[in-house]
């Protein structure tokens, strides 16, 4: 069940993320540009996404990976379906988590490490 969540919050995630540009959030180009930055803050340990990271890169590992080809070969259709499934939510996962950085990134710059605002 819930796995059946997180899937179906990943779907959502993907459909807001793809039109987000035109409701005046950030466009695709800018989350694919925030990327390496946000690779980059988590690797310095400025950034939380460290976990989120992983899971993304267990996801594309998943899908390149020549060992899951066999199935396809012998289910066809039924085969390429978990492809599908965990491109669809990588995509989504890649576009949320892009947007969440993109907003720590704009209240970062207001704050100073250190310092404790009244």
């Amino acid at each position: 069940m819930a796995k059946t969540l997180k899937r179906g919050a990943a779907f959502v995630a993907l459909a807001r993320a793809l039109t987000a540009g035109a409701r005046g959030g950030p466009s695709l180009g800018a989350r694919l540009g925030a990327l390496p930055r946000m690779i980059a803050a988590t690797a310095r340990g400025r950034y939380d996404g460290g976990l989120r990271l992983a899971m993304m890169t267990a996801a594309t590992a998943y899908v390149v990976s020549p060992v899951d080809a066999v199935p396809e070969m012998f289910l066809a259709v039924f085969g390429l379906i978990d492809d599908a499934v965990m491109v669809t939510w990588l995509a989504g996962a890649v576009l949320a988590e892009t947007e969440r950085f993109l907003e720590w990134e704009a209240h970062r710059s207001s704050v100073i490490p250190g310092h404790v605002a009244p």
